[in-house]
This record gives C-alpha cells, structure tokens and sequence, in this order.
C-alpha cells in the first residue's frame, strides 16, 4: 500500500511536471509565464474545489509542486473571507503563505552568496 502511494505521488507530481515541461517547450513559454500558469491553475482548482481531491489523491504528487502554491494562496483567502470579510482575503494569503515565501527569500540569498551568481552576458 506504501508503494501504491509513492507510485500515485509520483505520477500526478510527474504529471504536472510534464504540463510545465510542454509549456515551455511546445509553446515557447518563458519559465516565469510557465510559473504563473501554473499557480494560477492551482488557485483556480482550488477555487472550484477540485484540488484538495487532488491532495486526498496524490498526496505529495499534489503538494510539492508549483500548483499547490496556488492552491495554498487561494485556500486561505477563502477561509479568512468567510471569517473576515474582504479584509480576510489579503491576510488569508499572506498568513498561509508566508513560510515558503520566506524560506524562498532567505534560501535564495544564501544559494547567492554561495555559489556568487553573474547577470547575463550581453
């Protein structure tokens, strides 16, 4: 049954790898075009109530993925709107979402300062 799960994970998270995959090669996408299809996706799915299935199915195949940034965005504005009104909708993102910003922010410096980056070449 273990395997069964890790299997499922790794075919939906796979599957929306692809999804992004052809984005960028097929239809000549850039990667932050690709990027923002892809939250926007999750938000939507979300928004109708078809991704916490999605979750309930594959497990991490659902959560690791760029869609479920998405999908975490627009869960806590739902959930703070009931709660707070409009207000809620801009808190409900921001308290959802604020860890895997930050870790991102505070990740991406130190991968800065590690590995010294270079701006394009002309």
């Amino acid at each position: 049954m273990l395997f069964f799960n890790f299997l499922i994970a790794f075919i939906v998270g796979g599957f929306i790898c692809v999804i992004g995959q052809l984005l960028m090669d097929v239809f000549k996408l850039t990667p932050g075009h690709t990027l923002s299809i892809l939250v926007v996706v999750g938000a939507v799915l979300d928004g109708l109530g078809l991704y916490e299935p999605l979750i309930d199915f594959a497990g991490a195949g659902a959560t690791i993925p760029i869609t479920s940034f998405g999908n975490s965005l627009t869960h806590g504005a739902l959930a703070e709107a009931e709660r707070h009104g409009w207000v809620g909708v801009l808190t409900g993102m921001f308290e959802v979402t604020s860890s895997g910003i930050s870790a991102a922010i505070v990740f991406g410096f130190i991968a800065a300062l590690i590995f010294k980056p270079k701006g394009k070449a002309n």
